[in-house]
């Protein structure tokens, strides 16, 4: 506890504090509570200086209950000060009316932030900001309470509201560390569950709208805006362990937590309830991993979660922190990693929210023309200050390392590396060399994938990245940003192009599906068919198959063979994997009685088996980050709209071929050249009637013939089913 030295003045039990103090104090316009209120050294006696609006008698206690000291009121609206015996711990106690309270005094005690949380916090380095600033949990000499940190260097004065001080800003003003612009308190008496914002009164002298915490890791739900104390974070949690480099097999769920499945009256899930049923589910299907769209706390669900407020917060909406860990164990047990959705590229103009949290533009830029951004009216994050490097780098870390999950899929890269992204001429500021890249942001996407391959090695980092930038996913050492994956947005456009054309007219678009291997290893690639690709209107992955309704199904698991069959790691949005046949509704679950129809389980149970001979077979996996796990057999037929290739692993594994028949015509007797003469199994078939197709093949396999075709010695005359993926395993 705080005993700091002589202040100077006389002695006695008078404290001649300046009028215009203690007026300052009363008003909650100080910006120095801590040189006013508690204890001081007067002529060698102890003065306890205090500020209990409502009190009508103050006096100090001993731990014990003795009493130390009565205060004298020197402003009869709560401003008490008088000699206190003693040099140790005390107690307050006020009176009023017959009522009365005890409490420990907040300004008794020393500060609680250590320097080199200041020095790193400042710098750009810190990486554990949500084990420092926020609230925290905590004793101090002996004492129980909470201490708030709060990063607001233009505030004039910073103070902690909520239900345990009647929402009145003039009860705990914070200190400000001067050195790193941040506020800090220690609450004695509060813990987990205390609902709390921040007063700031602004460098304008304008009280600002309550602010939550930007740190604070757990939320009230709407339409509550306040954050929530939440208990220490334990231990970091024992991490999956399932494998996601360039040579493991990688499947990913991706899964929009509030509406996979309802409860009853069409409610959300929780995480106990998600847990319950989401992972196994996912594991059935044979996925490697679960990717949750965002939930970090955001005030507006029509954004999915992309409009964030709270970068250390799982989402109230669906349960607690200690929920969110339990959902993330429950997916570990069976096998998967959880991959996060995390923006750290924007933020919505909320009051409550960081927006001008100080008064003045602190996570965002000021210049509009580098601040708004025009397609999402939200306001953009300023990776040019130190301070919100260090936000942002050790909320990516609480995730990973804290909260243990797998790996983070970064939003809106492309709009962070451009400076005129989305902008017209004249509306945007060049870089210091007077170019449109974001010096600043790639910076920082440097370091974030450098700090975390130091801090955790196999944590995956996946860019969503939709332009030429070159090197992505290469290390920063050579010049990249250090992703561990990039998202192949131009096969995902061209792909579903192809597939939306009338079987009659894919001759003409041949292209759209072998242009993407001119590429295919520039980057290591994920290939996306995500959760863009059916909303606003662009309807169901089923409803962009043409043809009738057997066409539609066919097309839709062929499209899927070409997916699981083509060099990269695979991501499907929930729904698709049973062929939802509406355009995804985030405020609806998905339409779970469609398994009661053949077609709809034919085309899950397709995805399974795709999934579980992806995982199975070397060749499809080892090398897909490699140019030699790949050659064509048939690339120019597009008479025929067929598609030919060969997967390779190491020399010792076998090869698999991949067909695709993308016309509804039978082609019997169709020769493809192969690399190894013997039998090849026909491993998987989209036409099998188990599928919901109609159970033509090539009865279990075909042996090769020596007969040359497409450069190689060897050969097999295959039956082709209409609209219908092949894999096709050599067992010699």
């Amino acid at each position: 506890m705080e005993d700091p030295g002589d202040s100077g003045g006389g002695t006695g039990a008078a404290d001649a504090v300046p009028p215009e103090e203690v007026a300052a104090i009363c008003e909650g316009r100080h910006g120095d509570p801590f040189a006013i209120l508690g204890p001081h050294l007067r002529g060698g006696r102890r003065v306890v200086r205090a500020f209990v609006p409502g009190a009508e008698q103050l006096e100090a206690l001993d731990e014990q209950g003795g009493l130390l000291g009565a205060l004298a009121c020197l402003d009869p609206r709560g401003f008490f000060s008088g000699p206190v015996a003693g040099s140790g711990p005390y107690r307050l106690r006020a009176r009023r009316a017959g009522a009365e309270w005890c409490f420990h005094d907040p300004y008794a005690f020393w500060p609680s932030l250590g320097p080199l949380d200041l020095h790193l916090f400042a710098e750009g380095t810190h990486r554990e900001l949500g084990r420092v600033f926020g609230a925290q949990p905590m004793t101090l000499a002996g004492v129980e309470g909470v201490r708030f940190a709060v990063w607001a260097p233009n505030a004039r004065r910073v103070s902690v509201v909520g239900p345990f001080n009647h929402w009145d800003g003039r009860r705990h003003p914070m200190r400000l560390r001067r050195e790193a612009g941040v506020w800090e308190i220690f609450l004695p008496g509060l813990g987990p569950g205390e609902v709390y914002v921040y007063e700031i009164l602004g460098a304008d002298g304008h009280l600002l709208p309550l602010k939550a915490d930007p740190v604070g890791r757990f939320a009230e739900r709407p339409p509550g805006r306040g954050s929530v104390v939440v208990a220490p974070l334990p231990p970091p949690p024992a991490r999956s362990g399932i494998p996601a480099g360039p040579e493991a097999p990688v499947s990913i769920y991706e899964v929009h937590a509030g509406s996979w499945m309802r409860g009853e009256g069409d409610r959300r899930l929780d995480w106990d309830e998600l847990a319950e049923r989401l992972p196994p589910y996912a594991a059935d299907l044979g996925f490697t991993h679960i990717e949750l769209l965002p939930v970090t706390e955001h005030p507006f669900d029509g954004s999915w979660g992309y409009q964030p407020i709270g970068l250390f917060a799982p989402v109230s909406r669906l349960g607690t922190p200690e929920g969110f860990a339990r959902f993330v164990k429950a997916a570990h047990r069976a096998g998967l990693g959880v991959i996060l959705d995390w923006v750290p590229s924007h933020f919505p103009a909320d009051a409550h929210g960081p927006a001008r949290f100080d008064g003045t533009a602190l996570y965002e830029h000021a210049d509009p023309r580098e601040g708004w951004h025009p397609d999402w009216n939200t306001l953009v994050v300023n990776l040019g200050r130190n301070e919100v490097r260090s936000h942002l780098l050790s909320s990516a870390l609480h995730w990973l390392r804290d909260a243990g999950c797998d790996g983070l899929r970064v939003d809106a890269v492309a709009s962070m590396l451009y400076r005129d992204y989305s902008r017209k001429p004249g509306d945007w500021v060049p870089n210091i060399h007077g170019g449109r890249e974001n010096l600043e942001a790639i910076g920082f996407l440097r370091a974030l994938n450098a700090a975390l391959r130091e801090t955790l090695p196999d944590a995956v980092t996946i860019a969503e990245e939709s332009t030429a930038w070159p090197g992505v996913s290469a290390p920063p050492e050579q010049g990249g940003l250090g992703f561990s994956y990039k998202w192949n947005m131009g096969w995902m456009n061209d792909t579903l192009a192809y597939f939306r054309q009338d079987p009659v007219h894919r001759s003409w678009h041949h292209r759209r599906i072998t242009f993407g291997l001119l590429y295919a290893f520039s980057e290591r690639f994920v290939l996306p068919l995500s959760h863009d690709e059916v909303v606003h209107g662009k309807g169901s992955l089923l409803g962009k198959m043409p043809g009738d309704a057997w066409q539609r199904f066919a097309n839709l698991r062929a499209l899927f063979g070409l997916m699981w069959g083509h060099p990269g790691k695979k991501l499907l949005f929930m729904g698709g994997e049973f062929a939802q046949a509406r355009e995804w509704n985030h405020d609806t679950s998905l339409d779970w009685h469609l398994l009661a129809d053949p077609s709809h389980r034919g085309v899950q149970s397709w995805v399974r088996d795709l999934n579980r001979l992806y995982r199975a077979e070397p060749a499809l996996h080892r090398r897909d980050c490699r140019a030699d796990g790949f050659r064509w057999a048939v690339v120019e037929d597009a008479g025929a709209s067929v598609f030919a290739w060969l997967r390779f692993a190491e020399d010792a594994d076998p090869p698999l071929l991949v067909v695709l028949n993308l016309t509804p015509v039978p082609r019997h007797g169709y020769r493809i050249g192969v690399p190894r003469p013997g039998f090849w199994a026909e491993a998987l078939n989209s036409d099998a009637a188990e599928y919901g197709g109609s159970g033509m093949g090539n009865l279990g396999g075909v042996a090769s013939t020596p007969q040359p075709m497409h450069g190689m010695a060897d050969s097999l005359s295959l039956t082709l089913p209409p609209l219908s993926a092949l894999f096709l395993r050599w067992r010699g």
